[in-house]
């Protein structure tokens, strides 16, 4: 089969590495498939347009109802849809995005969500229909890179130490825009960094939204201890997550973190906002430590440095979980035979 795959391709994100794996997995299995940007699109008839002059295509995918699935409305081929976190926990709210995306679902063949919490959010605040939602959580491959400098990526974050040994580094992974909240936890930890200053929060993404971009960077520069790095390659970026002391997560709402599950998978403690879709993954004092409150952030962050046996412990059962139930194998699997659906 020839599809059509649509999904927020800003460069370095969850979103575009997602997009990728499941691409792969769908080619891997004989099709073609061909990943486009949203953002090239301002309509349904867009879409209609690109499959008539590049097509045929016998099938079609999209990754978040409202943004990728209005686009397939009138595609006049078969799809199936992905849920993304902001589908259920933002877009919903929203009257009109809420029917278009009852809309997808009703003409969806399937829909995929990344776990059960989400299925079932989804099926509370939405009109599914007939369509059957499966539940596929994200498969986790990690790779790092031999070639990056840890000391030199500091240095280029603006890092200014004399020894990286002493530094305990709390790394917060997201592209910068509002859902992500990367401010939320910056006088929290400067007045942190100020008792201690081995202590350094670096955050790391792309610029996804360029007007709260310059203000995060505003605010950094006036936060002590708190660094903000360029985006990385995916293999760079575990690389960074692996050399770190933990793995910070801040978001508003999340379907499900990548980041936090590669940080699992490379071993590195997790600490998380307490959100249903962050709790849905992370077990409180088991695979990492979730916080309520910028304070609960710092208390949680001072017990962890002092503490070896949880480390231990969170490193240990975290990439347990991945291992068990994260297998980028059996994900591959599932979008296999999901694409089989579209005949």
């Amino acid at each position: 089969m020839r599809l059509l795959f649509l999904a927020c391709l800003t460069p370095r994100t969850g979103n575009c590495f997602t997009a990728e794996r499941i691409q792969d997995h769908i080619e891997s299995a004989g099709h073609t498939c061909v990943l486009r940007d949203v953002a090239e699109f301002k309509s349904a008839s867009d879409v209609t347009l690109l499959m008539t002059q590049e097509g045929p295509f016998e099938g079609a995918l999209a990754i978040h109802l409202f943004k990728g699935g209005r686009l397939l409305l009138d595609a006049g081929a078969p799809f199936g849809v992905v849920f993304g976190g902001t589908d259920v926990n933002e877009d919903v709210k929203d009257e009109h995005k809420r029917k278009v995306m009852e809309e997808v679902l009703r003409r969806s063949r399937f829909a995929v969500a990344f776990s059960k919490e989400l299925k079932e959010k989804a099926e509370a605040v939405l009109e599914c229909g007939t369509c059957e939602i499966f539940v596929q959580a994200q498969g986790i491959e990690t790779r790092v890179s031999s070639d990056l400098s840890w000391s030199g990526f500091l240095h280029r974050s603006g890092v200014r130490v004399n020894t990286v040994e002493d530094l305990r580094v709390f790394l917060l992974v997201c592209g910068l825009r509002k859902v992500k909240d990367p401010l939320y936890l910056l006088k929290a930890f400067s007045e942190w960094h100020a008792e201690n200053p081995r202590v350094i929060l670096i955050i790391i993404g792309p610029k996804v939204d360029f007007a709260f971009s310059a203000e995060v960077e505003e605010c950094v520069r006036r936060s002590d201890g708190v660094f903000l790095a360029a985006e990385r390659s995916q293999e760079e970026l575990h690389t960074v997550m692996q050399k770190s002391f933990a793995l910070v997560n801040s978001s508003v709402s999340e379907g499900m973190s990548a980041a936090i599950l590669e940080a699992m998978d490379l071993g590195v403690p997790v600490l998380a906002r307490d959100i249903p879709g962050n709790a849905a993954i992370v077990k409180h004092e088991m695979s990492g430590l979730l916080y309520s409150s910028p304070e609960e952030f710092v208390s949680l962050s001072k017990r962890l440095l002092s503490d070896a046996e949880l480390q231990e412990t969170l490193k240990k059962n975290g990439k347990r979980y991945v291992s068990e139930c994260h297998s980028s194998a059996k994900e591959r699997t599932t979008y296999r035979q999901l694409v089989d659906m579209l005949h």
